[in-house]
């Protein structure tokens, strides 16, 4: 199955990318999670943050055409616990062959996106640095992984 990461920003800091290599490369070969970097929406003198959103949703809706099942990363979604979403990665990996994950820019996530969802997921109620919530996803599924293997990597 493939899991893609579509994350509107660009040009991240290394440490995102190291942090989530480290957990993409510990998956076993049959979940390929991949993270697709969307421009941000140019921030011009008549860009409104409505404007900025409508582009920056244009662009993740594009992206995620192909996916079997999508889910939108926002704060009002619902929150899982690890077993929770490792429950939700055995019915991603039974059902869907393409999920898409969909992480918004700086002003959020496109409505259009959340409703073309079929599911929406709150990582915190807190709001987390962008790049953060790459390496949190990441590391987050290779956990929900490691628990359906029975692996020792979670301790409840």
């Amino acid at each position: 199955m493939r899991i893609n990461v579509l994350a509107v920003g660009t040009r991240m800091p290394s440490w995102v990318t190291t942090g989530t290599d480290t957990y993409v490369k510990r998956l076993p070969r049959h979940i390929d999670l991949r993270f697709t970097e969307i421009p941000a929406a140019p921030r011009t003198s008549g860009a409104t943050p409505q404007k900025i959103l409508t582009k920056e949703g244009d662009a993740l809706l594009k992206a995620a055409r192909d996916a079997d099942y999508v889910i939108a990363l926002d704060e009002r979604g619902k929150s899982w616990n690890s077993r929770q979403l490792a429950d939700e990665l055995q019915i991603w990996m039974n059902e869907y062959p393409r999920v898409a994950l969909l992480v918004g820019g700086a002003d959020g996530l496109d409505p259009r996106c959340r409703a073309a969802a079929q599911r929406t997921w709150s990582l915190s109620a807190l709001t987390l640095p962008h790049p953060l919530v790459r390496v949190v996803l990441a590391e987050q599924l290779y956990r929900a992984w490691t628990l359906l293997q029975g692996h020792p990597y979670h301790r409840e």
